[in-house]
């Protein structure tokens, strides 16, 4: 089990008003949060950003009475995308960012999402230090420190506009490409469509009515039904999902078949080799993407390296040894020369850049790799706390043992839900489907 009481794997996340996503432990994390950064007690900037849930104004109020207790000054942005915080961080000369946002889950889960001056996430040694403080906040003498204060600032949204805008060329227009993009009732709602129409598109805007409680809810990058059916209603030439906070983009072709992160780095990824801008011609992805991604890019002389699950993983991996183009499955992209996290509307841009260059449908794009198929299954456990990852382990290895050569499985725990996940991938269907079952019942015997 991970040894952190507070932080997943992105950040720390839960249900509002259930421990940790409290207004009494977020205030603490502001203070732990702000003690961390202002080891040398000289003034210091946060930028705070939230989604669009209702429990977002508890948890900004919460982080801001803490931050600005041990004297910092806190500047409020209101609801922007994830990857903005990271933009603004160097914009704003800021020391920190925090992120109130439970990304692709309901509006019930909460989270925050803390990074770094450099505008990267948080590392795991700097979350345990962080978590170290809150265990003995009690012992830090507060007296001493001046009081921070707290301003909104209004031109956040347009700051970070400008700055996706300034990533294309300057020489394209997206004239003549009809978008719909769907923002998931989330942090995008508003940034996402003015961007791509500024751009030039012709923008058929869905997901854009937040209520404080409808956030991903039948709408967005894991729920794409209705982005299909305004895709097919309009004739539109794409569709784009986002989720919640904007760190993630799925696509909907012209003909309402789905395009993932999977195939999304590999069209970026080969435009950006035939450019030269595609740093060691290397790729990063999780240990999750698909094999038939691994297949192409070799066969194109490119190389996969695999972190595990986490765009924060994929980030850092990234950094450490060089490379520009990275992401997940599910959606988060990373385009290491503009951002350090996963950002769905900058995604966007270059993929709609590169259908305009090539002047080919994205249906045509997605052709480049041969998804092989792959099957996931969730197993909910009432007490997480009991799990023992040798136990996880062991079913891996026992999946793997069993499937041997027609494919891969993967068992692991989330690290954002009370879940055991099992991912399988064979071109044998019948026979995955099997060794999933067989998987999953051993699963309920084991931890039931």
């Amino acid at each position: 089990m991970n040894a952190k009481k507070y932080f997943g794997t992105d950040g720390i996340r839960g249900v509002a008003n259930q421990h940790p996503i409290t207004a009494e432990v977020a205030l603490q994390i502001g203070i732990a949060t702000g003690l961390f950064i202002s080891k040398d007690k000289t003034a210091k900037r946060v930028i705070i950003a939230k989604d669009t849930r209702l429990s977002g104004y508890m948890l900004e109020s919460s982080l801001t009475s803490g931050l600005t207790s041990v004297g910092l000054d806190v500047f409020l942005l209101g609801p922007m995308p994830t990857p903005a915080v990271s933009m603004l961080i160097k914009s704003m000369r800021a020391d920190l960012g925090i992120m109130i946002s439970a990304s692709h889950n309901t509006y019930e889960y909460n989270g925050i999402k803390i990074f770094g001056p450099d505008g990267y996430k948080l590392d795991d040694m700097d979350e345990s230090e962080i978590e170290g403080i809150l265990g003995n906040i009690d012992s830090y003498d507060l007296s001493s420190r001046m009081v921070g204060k707290a301003k909104r600032i209004d031109d956040a949204q347009a700051r970070y506009i400008e700055y996706v805008k300034g990533t294309l060329d300057k020489d394209i227009s997206f004239d003549g490409i009809k978008v719909v993009i769907d923002s998931a009732h989330g942090a995008a709602y508003k940034v996402a469509p003015l961007a791509l129409w500024e751009l030039g598109a012709k923008v058929i805007s869905i997901g854009d009515s937040p209520n404080g409680k409808n956030i991903n809810n039948e709408y967005g990058s894991t729920s794409l039904g209705n982005l299909k059916k305004a895709v097919s209603n309009h004739k539109a030439d794409i569709g784009i999902a986002l989720d919640g906070d904007a760190d993630r983009i799925i696509v909907i072709d012209e003909m309402g078949n789905i395009v993932d992160g999977d195939t999304l780095l590999a069209i970026i990824a080969t435009e950006w080799k035939k450019l030269g801008k595609l740093k060691k011609n290397s790729v990063v992805a999780t240990i999750l993407s698909n094999i038939g991604l691994e297949s192409y890019l070799s066969q194109e002389e490119m190389k996969l390296f695999r972190t595990n699950v986490g765009d924060r993983y994929v980030s850092q991996f990234m950094r450490e040894n060089g490379y520009n183009i990275g992401g997940e499955q599910s959606g988060h992209i990373i385009i290491g020369d503009y951002s350090t996290t996963g950002d769905g509307l900058l995604a966007a841009i270059q993929i709609l850049s590169i259908m305009k260059k090539s002047n080919r449908k994205i249906s045509t794009l997605a052709r480049l790799i041969k998804i092989v198929p792959q099957i996931q299954r969730n197993y909910r456990i009432s007490d997480y706390e009991k799990i023992n990852s040798d136990d996880v382990n062991e079913i891996h290895r026992i999946g793997q043992e069993r499937i041997k050569e027609k494919g891969r499985i993967l068992v692991r725990l989330s690290g954002t839900e009370p879940l055991i996940r099992v991912m399988g991938e064979s071109q044998d269907k019948k026979y995955l489907n099997e060794t999933l079952d067989y998987l999953m019942d051993l699963i309920e015997r084991r931890f039931n």
